[in-house]
């Protein structure tokens, strides 16, 4: 049977709601300031708390935030005031309360968030996708923790990333199976129909591509959302790959939102942070784009992974799945070989850039070690970490290599020889 801590001052709003949620067949516990709130839920965690907002000793939210900066908050709180603001709502849920009331609260509306509440706490599930799209790197597996975290919390979430870099896959990381999913491709509704999309999405996930841009009337929608998720049981995830903070601070965005919006947040590496991961992700992609399209068998070779490795990928994870794709669709043999990735990515523009990039001032051996570590860098990762294939690659005796990499400070790898 659910146990549910009520905290008020109020006596006579204390006894109402036990007797209500009794009548109910929950166990109530009561509450009447802060302190002893504190005591309550050190000594039992409640299955839901009813936290009034103000009370003369601790206000709710301060109650609110230590339980959350304490790692307290592992049951939904819904919060209780008769002086309701849309800010308050928008700090208390920033916070992560499950939802707001204002007292006096109606019979059916007290009952109907407390069904809401209960079952949100009863239906969290582990993660039903994973990053494997994005890669395997201690990067990337980072990523994933952090999102594991923040997976049973109902609090919204900033996703920020560059253009093509994964900010989708993180949305779909924590999208609930067989629960709506919705992306909008225009902000227009947020201004004029907000509450339409918490209908549409209700009890599943709304992801909101960018949110940097948005105007003022949107950006209030927003806060709105944001205010009345709980009601819908939505998580919303926003995703920008701009800087918001400065925004903000320059008063062309508004500063309820931006502290709304970061109270869980995340950064998604580009794809120049993990470049071990490039080889791995072109062959399945190659092995995608082959199997959807009915295409002739495709290969890349170890050189020409070498070199996708090499690139900087300004258009992250999506520039590197299209290349590939255009690799596949036009490669003249089986074979995709380095002759073919410098066409497809133009030599010429490489060779351009890499001249761009070489400091002039620097002696020429300080300059010869940068791509010496570079061109290694990425043929270790091309070949898996298999030392007899990259000595045959680079044509170096294998002592030789060895004494190289140590001069280079590239760690040896620890996989074993296949």
């Amino acid at each position: 049977m659910s146990e549910i801590l009520v905290v008020d001052d109020e006596a006579g709003i204390r006894e109402l709601m036990r007797e209500i949620l009794e009548d109910e067949g929950y166990e109530v516990r009561l509450a009447e300031n802060g302190v002893a709130a504190r005591s309550e839920r050190l000594a039992k965690e409640p299955a839901l708390v009813l936290l009034d907002i103000w009370m003369p000793d601790v206000d709710g939210i301060t109650l609110l935030r230590e339980w959350s900066t304490e790692g307290l908050l592992t049951m939904p709180v819904v919060m209780m005031s008769g002086h309701g603001t849309i800010h308050t709502a928008v700090e208390a849920t920033r916070m992560g309360a499950f939802d707001y009331l204002e007292k006096p609260v109606p019979y059916d509306h007290l009952l109907d968030t407390v069904t809401r509440a209960l079952k949100s706490r009863a239906t969290v599930r582990a993660p039903a996708c994973n990053l494997d799209g994005l890669g395997s790197s201690p990067a990337i597996q980072g990523l994933a923790q952090r999102l594991k975290q923040v997976a049973g919390v109902s609090a919204p979430l900033l996703v920020t990333a560059e253009s093509g870099a994964g900010a989708e896959a993180c949305a779909r990381y924590l999208h609930v199976p067989d629960s709506p999913w919705f992306a909008p491709d225009s902000m227009v509704d947020l201004a004029e129909r907000p509450i339409e999309w918490l209908n549409r999405t209700k009890g599943g996930l709304l992801f909101l591509r960018e949110v940097a841009d948005l105007t003022p009337l949107q950006q209030k929608g927003l806060l709105l959302l944001l205010s009345r998720r709980g009601e819908f049981q939505v998580r919303i995830v926003c995703a920008t790959a701009q800087n918001l903070a400065q925004k903000a601070l320059d008063g062309a965005y508004s500063k309820d939102l931006y502290n709304a919006l970061t109270q869980a947040a995340v950064r998604v590496p580009p794809l120049r942070e993990h470049k071990e991961d490039i080889a791995a992700l072109a062959q399945a992609e190659l092995k995608r784009v082959v199997e959807e399209q009915g295409l002739p068998p495709r290969r890349f070779s170890e050189t020409a992974l070498a070199a996708l490795s090499q690139f900087n990928w300004p258009g992250n994870i999506d520039e590197l799945r299209a290349r590939v794709r255009s690799l596949a669709i036009t490669a003249l043999s089986e074979e995709i070989d380095l002759a073919e990735v410098g066409a497809q990515m133009g030599n010429d523009q490489a060779e351009e850039k890499a001249v761009a990039d070489l400091n002039l001032e620097m002696p020429l051996k300080d300059a010869r070690e940068i791509f010496e570590r570079g061109y290694l860098e990425a043929l270790l990762a091309a070949c898996g970490g298999n030392m007899t294939r990259v000595a045959e690659r680079s044509g170096l005796e294998r002592t030789h290599l060895y004494r190289k990499l140590k001069q280079l400070g590239i760690q040896l790898p620890t996989k074993k020889e296949s």
